[in-house]
């Protein structure tokens, strides 16, 4: 039995301790600002229908469809895949089977040789003898090869490749909710673009009917040349305004044809009407949650934990290796009978081998392995920072847009009430064209700078959408196919 417990300590072995730093706690107790009476409340999976726009809806979910950044990240989930069985094939042994059939000739003068035959006298008498040769030779083998992974060495590879894996998962859905953001955000963009192109040809058309009534004062000789000319440098300035916006316009669509894998000219697009998006309230969480909740996050841990193991790997490399080989099979100079049992082989052979020089490679590979998790250590801990920063930013964001918004309204409105008084004083006479037109770019301003607000308040949610990962679940996310527990660090 004590011999037994050798034998299998031998075949199951031990993982090296890598002896690295272990990552440090940084969560923050609370948010800025942010409202904990729902602290337990986490955006939904498909946090832009909140938006109430099915247009976004039908957006995004074409984008996830046929984008193809996701389409690659998917790829590069099947390659860490496939390195996990190339990685865990180690473990196995290897088996390989082989035959061969060989047919030798020697001809006669290469087969002359002389043989000294005793002649019972003492003596002898060389006899030659000469003549053609062939012979048969079959074989069928088999062998097999395995090394004891006493170390952990082939062990801490497949632990490495398995969290590779899963943050190639990660990124995959950090990669979707980029897009599915970055959707939301141009689609957002181009509603607003498109209601400030349309604020712009409206006071346009404001701008040339006080010009045509300006021109009618002119014939009948109660108004200024002055007046007209100024009010058609207004016009002017209003048209100079919509190229930039329509520009702006066209180049946003494109982007959204891209993010969703189709060609600008291919792209119909339905334009939701501004005032039917909703803007939604949303509640940061707790901290101490957002680090489960951030696919970034996670990848940027599981990273860790993989290149923990390829310390783990690069270590045990200075120690010896076991291996253990066998062969055997069969040998005959006849076909028909080489299975049989007295023409068996086999051999069995036990090797260990020790680095003893090799230029300092393996300890400059382990210091390479522990140099690379360092790295990968300051950027998960620097990748927490910023992500509780993203929630104060985006949270700060709606806070500023939200009372931006509103005030700019109020603005609109007094534009509006000055531009009607100007109007009818200036029907009256008693006041000048300056006065109006004034009022009226005043109003111009007011309500473009109203779209833009709101413009800036949607995407701060989405920001904070995005900030908040979006509704992804780490722990629905180990529950998913293909997901491998390993070790926390």
């Amino acid at each position: 039995m004590p011999a037994l417990g050798v034998v299998m300590l031998a075949l199951t072995g031990c993982m090296l301790a890598p002896n690295v730093k272990a990552p440090k706690s940084v969560t923050p107790t609370h948010y800025r600002g942010a409202d904990s009476s729902n602290a337990s409340v986490w955006p939904s999976p498909t946090w832009w229908r909140n938006f109430s726009s099915p247009e976004l809806d039908t957006l995004v979910h074409e984008a996830r469809r046929n984008n193809y950044d996701i389409a690659a990240a998917a790829a590069r989930i099947a390659q860490a895949d496939a390195q996990i069985r190339v990685s865990g094939a180690a473990l196995f042994p290897t088996l390989s089977a082989q035959g061969s059939a060989t047919h030798s000739y020697r001809g006669a003068g290469s087969n002359s040789k002389s043989y000294n035959i005793p002649n019972g006298q003492g003596g002898s008498i060389n006899v030659g003898s000469s003549g053609a040769t062939t012979s048969n030779d079959y074989q069928a083998e088999l062998s097999a090869s395995y090394e004891l992974d006493f170390w952990g060495k082939n062990r801490s590879a497949l632990a490495s490749a398995k969290q590779s894996a899963l943050a190639n998962r990660y990124d995959a859905a950090t990669v979707a909710l980029t897009v599915e953001s970055n959707v939301a955000t141009t689609y957002f963009t181009i509603v607003m673009l498109k209601e400030r192109l349309h604020i712009a040809q409206q006071n346009l058309g404001i701008a040339r009917d006080l010009l045509k009534a300006l021109q009618a004062q002119l014939q009948v000789g109660i108004g200024t040349a002055l007046d007209v000319a100024q009010q058609k440098t207004q016009v002017a300035t209003q048209l100079a305004a919509i190229p930039p916006i329509r520009e702006q316009l066209q180049q946003n669509i494109n982007a959204l044809a891209v993010l969703l894998g189709v060609a600008p000219a291919d792209l119909d697009l339905k334009i939701t009407d501004p005032s039917k998006i909703a803007v939604p309230s949303i509640k940061a969480g707790l901290p101490s949650t957002l680090l489960t909740r951030r696919p970034d996050i996670a990848q940027a841990r599981a990273q860790l934990a993989a290149a923990r193991y390829d310390v783990s790997n690069a270590k045990a490399a200075l120690f010896p290796t076991f291996d253990l080989t066998a062969q055997g099979g069969w040998q005959n100079a006849a076909l028909h009978s080489l299975f049989n049992p007295l023409n068996e082989f086999y051999s069995l052979a036990g090797n260990i081998t020790q680095p003893l020089f090799e230029g300092g490679q393996l300890r400059g590979q382990l210091a390479v392995s522990r140099g690379r998790y360092d790295e990968l250590l300051a950027n998960y801990q620097g990748d927490v920072l910023s992500a509780f920063e993203d929630v104060d930013n985006a949270l700060t964001a709606i806070r500023q847009t939200t009372e931006q918004e509103k005030r700019q309204r109020q603005a609109v409105k007094l534009a509006q009430r000055a531009l009607d008084i100007s109007r009818a004083r200036l029907k009256q006479g008693i006041t000048d064209v300056t006065t109006v037109l004034n009022t009226e770019q005043t109003l111009f301003n007011a309500r473009d700078s109203l779209a833009q607000a709101r413009e800036a308040r949607l995407k701060a949610a989405v920001s904070l959408y995005q900030a908040l990962g979006g509704g992804w679940d780490e722990t629905q996310a180990r529950q998913s196919k293909g997901y491998t527990d390993m070790p926390s660090l």
